[in-house]
């Protein structure tokens, strides 16, 4: 019986060290975690400015865009969207047609901001549901445009990953560097205290996870 009491002893101790040694690191840890995703790059002088579509905060990225191309780092940008879920093309079978282009909207957000038109390249990748999905469909398509170097502009939370997902299915064919959106509000010492933040902490985390899973599952 006493054996079992100074077990149960030690058992508590440890939990209670355990929350002690948590309460007084826990902000370290979280701010580790929170910078450990975001991955910007320096940039250099490439041949265009690739912006994300997939995830949300798709505003930020544009800007950053923008700024890139109007400081001479880039000579083009290159957008993609036009996603199509199954109930969208039933609506569009049944007759359904959006107000404008898919592109429009990004166009002139783009315009607004100093990239002519003409300057844009726009890719339609009606079936791409995730940042993978999204590099094979649009870097297989840049590439047949003669490019051979590109920034990635995108969330901060999105960089790290981002930037490892298209050097690891482009790394002999594009040179690759990542640009975080200035303007997005992820915060990597703070997201803690913002619900969308922490779910946006947690969701990049869990795609990391699934991600190699996913390679670990599919590997022959």
């Amino acid at each position: 019986m006493e054996l079992k009491k100074l077990k149960s002893l030690y058992f508590v101790a440890a939990f209670l060290l355990l929350l002690l040694l948590l309460y007084t690191f826990h902000r370290p840890v979280m701010v580790f975690m929170g910078k450990w995703i975001v991955h910007d790059e320096t940039p250099v002088k490439s041949d265009a400015v690739v912006v994300l579509s997939t995830g949300i905060e798709k505003y930020p990225r544009l800007i950053q865009a923008a700024d890139l191309y109007k400081k001479g780092y880039a000579d083009r940008v290159v957008i993609n969207g036009n996603r199509k879920t199954e109930t969208l093309i039933w609506l569009e079978e049944k007759g359904f047609q959006d107000c404008c282009p898919w592109y429009e909207a990004s166009m002139r957000i783009l315009a607004l901001l100093g990239v002519p038109r003409e300057r844009v390249i726009t890719i339609s990748a009606e079936d791409v549901y995730d940042t993978v999905s999204e590099a094979e469909v649009v870097g297989s398509k840049i590439i047949k445009t003669g490019i051979q170097s590109i920034i990635i502009s995108t969330s901060k939370y999105h960089t790290r990953r981002a930037g490892y997902i298209w050097n690891h299915l482009y790394q002999d064919r594009l040179k690759i560097r990542t640009a975080a959106a200035g303007s997005d509000p992820y915060s990597p010492d703070g997201w803690w205290k913002s619900g969308r933040q922490i779910r946006w902490l947690l969701a990049e985390y869990g795609a990391w996870l699934y991600y190699f899973w996913k390679r670990f599952r599919d590997r022959p």
